[in-house]
């Protein structure tokens, strides 16, 4: 089992040629109401891949919270440990488009509701998992009680921590994997975050977009590339990156190997639109693998 403790949204997606100036008004291409959420998203990825997830979070009690469920019921997600709350709107991502890259404004809605005191009660489900994946969307006194259940409980446990406002350095300790993107590798160790990554030997996976991921292996700074690929749209390539490494663990994959198998995952989630519209298939990602066997 993987379990997801975590964000859900709706995203609102905008597309546009170019982005307006402060104060400038724009023509956009389109508009579209996509289930995201980074929580939410990773599961998808997880699942899509085969693997049986479960998913920990909030929503409101209004129409996207009911289609945001219906989505992950699709998904062969267990849904049984949502709230609905009551009088609360669902969170939401406005996203806006642009030349193949995004501009994202979170507002977190029901996802605050999510409270230590829930994840508390949900110890029983939480130590049945063989990798839990945690971000940092939802309040950050939720995800330190998370981090806390799996350490105590031998629990490997994946911290993906975007947006890196909520990051606290203890969480790091507490985490088996950290993996941050550049930007939120520059806010957590500063400029230099090389030299920080020595202090953590296959623990933090920094996911370099295009350029595929790095970590240190104890002796050296190892990149693992990335594929080719035609992007579109890409929003959630993180996501299925966290997800589909966390299904590679789950499955025993060697550490390289389930960077490698993520960045394969990730390279094929961005030819599609949406943030889980271009989350791949098992056969899919083995397929892409085979560029590099061959």
């Amino acid at each position: 089992m993987i379990t997801v403790v975590g964000s859900i949204n709706m995203d609102l997606v905008v597309e546009t040629t170019t982005l307006p100036m402060q104060g400038e008004t724009n023509f956009g291409k389109s508009f579209s109401t996509v289930p995201g959420g980074k929580g939410a998203n990773q599961a998808v990825a997880a699942a899509r891949l085969g693997g049986k997830v479960q998913m920990i979070g909030c929503v409101g009690d209004d129409l996207f919270g009911e289609e945001l469920l219906s989505n992950l019921r699709r998904e062969q997600i267990m849904i049984d440990h949502i709230q609905r709350v009551q009088n609360t709107a669902t969170g939401i991502a406005n996203i806006l488009l642009s030349e193949g890259d995004n501009r994202i404004i979170v507002v977190p809605g029901a996802n605050d509701k999510l409270t230590p005191e829930r994840i508390e009660q949900l110890t029983a489900q939480i130590v049945e998992s063989k990798i839990v994946i945690v971000q940092l969307e939802i309040p950050t006194n939720t995800v330190l009680k998370t981090l806390e259940i799996c350490k105590t409980n031998n629990i490997p446990v994946l911290l993906n921590p975007a947006p890196a406002t909520g990051f606290s350095p203890k969480m790091i300790d507490l985490s088996t994997f950290v993996t941050p993107n550049e930007t939120e590798c520059e806010q957590i160790f500063g400029a230099d975050y090389e030299h920080a990554l020595e202090k953590y030997p296959n623990q933090v996976i920094v996911t370099l977009g295009k350029k595929g991921a790095q970590f240190f292996n104890g002796e050296k700074h190892v990149v693992v590339k990335s594929f080719e690929t035609n992007a579109i749209d890409t929003t959630g390539a993180g996501d299925t990156f966290n997800g589909a490494f966390a299904y590679a663990i789950s499955q025993n994959y060697p550490f390289e190997d389930a960077i490698e198998f993520a960045n394969a995952a990730a390279s094929l989630s961005v030819e599609k639109f949406g943030a889980q519209g271009g989350m791949p298939r098992l056969e899919d990602v083995k397929e892409r693998l085979k560029i590099i066997s061959n």
